[in-house]
């Protein structure tokens, strides 16, 4: 699985980094960025929980 930012949308709210810290920083614009790609097994269900939590709909799953 990976997980894909759409800029556009993110707002730099941070969900995802307190959710899954292992998987998502923000960058120095303050937008969200994925830190595995591909999401690593074990990970993936707090990947799922970020992307469904995020409050812009700015993560998209890919398989």
């Amino acid at each position: 699985m990976r997980v894909e930012v759409d800029r556009d949308r993110c707002e730099g709210n941070a969900v995802c980094v307190g959710i899954a810290p292992d998987l998502f920083e923000l960058d120095d614009e303050d937008y969200a960025v994925v830190k595995a790609d591909p999401v690593p097994a074990d990970e993936e269900a707090v990947a799922e929980q970020a992307v469904a939590e995020c409050p812009r709909a700015a993560l998209i799953r890919h398989d």
